[in-house]
């Protein structure tokens, strides 16, 4: 079978503005759209710019928005797009660097303000600092994500505050504000409760739907506005 992809191409270096191209696979249904990618650039178009590592869908490299949904190339079978064109660009919020590769460091930068490492308040014991089952089922959810970008792309609240953190950040908050071992709960606290942070959440659970990991990334960032509340007041958004 044949499928159709519009592309979209942009080198910031050569060209004046983006454009799209169209490309035409040869393919079978259960094939994936990283498949035809790797098709065309080997085949058709080695000037095509896209990121792939893995391609099991547990680096997040290839994070792309495909018929207007962000997610990721390796995951999305041809099958599901069949009697349609397929239409791929990148992931909306970043800059572009090239065609389908976007920048990542202002979208790590924010991850990283989160503080994600385990802050212990007391001296490294002899062996690992040990967690239990019901302790670890806390954030077993959130310590999947892979840093794809999809649900920063997909995220409607980005266009109204361009300084807002991101879901992705905010699950990393969340996954160490909640972890047992970690000593600086009221600190991260602090730090989530932020118009930046939390607060620009608007609950439009777009990120949800597109991780590619089923994490419930709404539901961690509102869970965290209940824990500000509680500790801190309700108040909502904080000044």
């Amino acid at each position: 079978m044949e499928m159709h992809f519009k592309i979209f191409r942009f080198d910031p270096e050569t060209d004046r503005e983006p454009y799209y191209r169209d490309y035409v696979v040869a393919t079978e249904p259960r094939e994936r759209i990283l498949d035809c990618l790797n098709r065309i650039k080997w085949e058709q178009d080695g000037t095509l710019g896209y990121r792939m590592s893995c391609a099991h869908g547990v680096c997040g490299s290839d994070g792309m928005r495909i018929n207007g949904v962000c997610g990721l190339a390796c995951q999305k079978l041809v099958k599901d797009y069949q009697g349609s064109e397929i239409l791929l660009e990148p992931l909306p919020h970043f800059r572009i660097l090239k065609d389908l590769v976007v920048d990542m460091e202002e979208f790590l930068d924010r991850v990283k303000a989160m503080q994600p490492y385990l802050l212990a308040s007391t001296p490294p014991p002899e062996r690992e600092r040990l967690q239990g089952p019901e302790e670890r089922r806390k954030v077993e959810d959130v310590i999947r994500c892979i840093l794809c970008g999809s649900c920063t792309g997909a995220c409607p609240a980005m266009d109204e505050n361009p300084e807002y953190v991101g879901p992705a950040a905010l699950v990393w908050a969340y996954r160490y504000l909640f972890d047992s071992r970690d000593g600086q709960y009221t600190e991260r606290l602090k730090a989530a409760d932020h118009p930046n942070a939390v607060w620009s959440c608007k609950n439009y659970f777009e990120c949800t739907r597109v991780c590619p990991k089923g994490i419930p990334v709404t539901k961690s960032i509102n869970l965290m506005k209940r824990e500000i509340n509680k500790v801190f007041g309700e108040k909502g958004p904080s000044s």
